[in-house]
């Protein structure tokens, strides 16, 4: 496959799924300067600044509750789209933009519609940059990704692009190999797809928070 036509396939992929919800709307380019570079996140403070900015945000005491409410929510928008495309488009750092607004949350986006390397792959360097600014479980930031696929697979089965079982053949499929494969599992629930994961966000630990459907925490 040639540039063109792989960066055709991304942008159409990209487009067929954006209208889902604003989760799955994963713009392309380079954006303006207020935005930082996806490799911000590996070197230098701004990610530490930014997981202190949402420790403030949500009045969180412990540092390992701000550093996850980062990862889900990095990974909720960069995984819902991937998950309803089904291609493995590129979200490594190095191609991609973000910033953080402390009224607005996070927002990302990718600088070229190409494809990369499978999901955890690409998110393995943040896991381990995340790491390095807080002690925080492995377990925990990856059952936050799987958490967030399972939870665009639902969406997909709502939008009607999917049905319910292969929504969760399509999850089965990625919870079988590293990181994902002791996240969580699917449950049998008639029309809707359902996964309990096996680690807790903590989000129930901030001012205000509660327990996630998915929470192992939730009898």
């Amino acid at each position: 496959m040639n540039f063109v036509s792989e960066f055709a396939e991304v942008l159409e992929a990209l487009r067929r799924v954006r209208g889902i919800n604003p989760f799955f709307a994963l713009d392309v380019g380079r954006p303006d300067d207020s935005w930082l570079p996806g490799t911000a996140l590996l070197e230098g403070p701004a990610l530490k600044t930014t997981i202190d900015a949402i420790a403030d945000r949500y009045k969180a005491d412990e540092p390992r509750v701000a550093a996850s409410l980062f990862f889900l929510s990095y990974t909720a928008r960069l995984l819902s789209p991937l998950t309803a495309a089904n291609i493995p488009i590129d979200v490594r750092p190095e191609n991609l933009w973000w910033q953080h607004h402390p009224a607005n949350g996070l927002s990302v986006r990718i600088d070229q519609p190409r494809l990369g390397p499978q999901a955890a792959e690409a998110l393995e360097p943040v896991v381990e940059a995340i790491q390095q600014v807080t002690p925080v479980a492995r377990g925990l930031l990856w059952g936050n990704a799987m958490s967030n696929i399972a939870g665009a697979l639902k969406m997909v089965v709502r939008a009607r692009m999917l049905t319910e079982e292969e929504a969760e053949e399509r999850g089965e499929r990625l919870m079988s190999a590293p990181p994902f494969e002791q996240a969580g599992e699917f449950l049998s629930f008639p029309g809707e797809v359902t996964f309990r994961r096996r680690s807790c966000c903590l989000y129930y630990r901030v001012a205000a928070g509660g327990k996630c459907g998915d929470c192992p925490l939730v009898k």
